[in-house]
């Protein structure tokens, strides 16, 4: 038999209004959204009176380790820290070990999430300077997208040369997705402050060495590569107030070519952050000034900015613990995604509303996923109830990161992630995981 759920009163947050209903769930759809709702034969009913559901968040830009990385993270690890956190639906990214530049092992990797992740996924085909006939076997029905690391970052998969990109943008399938710093830029503010500090470069000149200058060189470069190909153009973790000027919003998201995306790190955090944060807020691209993140914000708020995410990528306390220049860069974030964009909304800079266009619908749409980033009948039961007024304390007790730490330790947050439901199945409720069924993996609907 199908399972069946009665959300009974909730406060129903979707497509930019928020109204009391109860919701059906039976087997993996909501089948049913009104008052007053009666159901025949066998139901769990939740009762929601005060909290508000939400559509499960779809995080575009995750780094879960597995293969090769797994003393850092796993799937299985970093999929309950997502689920424990809202997100339902998570798409990976390429820089494992091996990477992920082969249809084997990409198709290996669906595996690996069939069998162990109880969040919905997706992952990345990586790009690198000689797969492209790889590359384009890709099948934009069932894989999210293609990753380009324009700018080294972690795992050294930089494509930089000319003719390969012009052949990507050229004739992509789908979606490109990339990550935009300009390596010459970056390597010759490092040679200069190596000279100057050897290892022990202040971690506030993080974001003068991967500067403004060197993210807006290459996000420059890669939306002028799109709109000489029509390329499906994806910039993901926007960091600089001088990027957010190559953004359009005069056309609604279902008709850009080019989009964008902000996560949690670059909205929350600024360079002041670093005398107390140091290596913990050390991201590639840099969170950079107060005045970056206002623009950043400006242009969210604005809808030059598309969707927020978390560039979740964990590292061991170990590895974070070393001097600037063998501190790698990333953290895990995707666990306290939501409860920091409701920290936002307490604060008055984001309404419940914006905060499910750009975590929830807004990833659907960009990446055409089906059924699911809405609280629609006949769509999956991707579904998070929140209380809004019910404040935890982070700490390494109840960090579910396989890494054991998070930027916000210590950090109270206002609201509070209650029951989640992950395709009609109920994954996460007060506190306690349900592993029985896992996750699924996501379709597109691409011409």
């Amino acid at each position: 038999m199908a399972s069946k759920y009665l959300i009974k009163n909730a406060q129903i947050v979707n497509e930019g209004s928020i109204h009391s209903a109860d919701l059906l769930i039976e087997g993996q759809r909501i089948v049913k959204i009104g008052a007053d709702l009666k159901v025949d034969g066998a139901v769990r009913e939740v009762n929601a009176e005060g909290k508000y559901l939400l559509p499960g968040l779809i995080d575009d830009q995750v780094h879960f380790r597995e293969p090769g990385l797994t003393h850092k993270a796993e799937i299985y690890t970093e999929a309950k820290a997502a689920v424990a956190g809202g997100v339902t639906s998570f798409m990976e990214m390429p820089n494992v070990i091996p990477q992920t530049t082969t249809q084997e092992l990409l198709t290996a990797k669906y595996e690996i999430g069939r069998q162990k992740s109880l969040a919905n996924y997706s992952f990345f085909m990586g790009a690198t300077n000689d797969n492209l006939d790889e590359v384009l076997k890709t099948n934009p029905a069932e894989v999210c997208g293609i990753k380009v690391f324009m700018g080294s970052s972690t795992g050294n998969m930089l494509v930089d040369d000319e003719k390969t990109l012009e052949e990507l943008y050229k004739n992509a399938p789908m979606l490109i997705a990339t990550h935009c710093e300009d390596e010459a830029t970056i390597r010759q503010n490092m040679e200069h402050y190596v000279a100057q500090y050897g290892d022990q470069i202040p971690f506030e000149l993080h974001p003068v060495i991967r500067s403004a200058e060197a993210c807006y060189k290459s996000s420059s470069m890669a939306v002028a590569l799109a709109k000489k190909h029509n390329t499906r153009l994806h910039i993901l973790h926007i960091s600089t107030g001088i990027e957010t000027a190559l953004f359009d919003n005069t056309l609604p998201l279902k008709d850009k070519r080019i989009t964008a995306e902000a996560c949690i790190h670059h909205l929350w955090f600024s360079d002041q952050d670093y005398k107390n944060k140091a290596q913990w807020i050390k991201w590639n691209p840099a969170v950079k000034s107060a005045n970056d993140r206002d623009k950043i914000w400006e242009a969210l708020l604005d809808d030059r900015i598309d969707i927020i995410a978390t560039d979740h990528a964990p590292h061991t306390i170990a590895e974070k613990n070393n001097p600037y220049t063998k501190a790698p860069s990333g953290g895990p974030l995707v666990q306290h995604s939501l409860t920091a964009l409701l920290d936002f909304y307490h604060q008055g800079k984001i309404s419940l509303e914006k905060i499910v266009e750009k975590a929830c619908h807004a990833p659907a749409e960009c990446f055409q996923v089906t059924e699911r980033g809405y609280i629609l009948e006949g769509y999956f039961a991707d579904l998070v109830l929140v209380d809004l007024h019910k404040p935890w304390k982070v700490s390494p007790e109840n960090i579910l990161s396989k890494c054991g730490w998070s930027p916000f330790d210590g950090h109270t947050f206002q609201s509070s992630v209650e029951q989640v439901w992950v395709s009609g199945h109920l994954a996460y409720a007060e506190g306690k995981f349900d592993e029985s069924k896992k996750g699924a993996r996501l379709t597109f609907e691409r011409n």
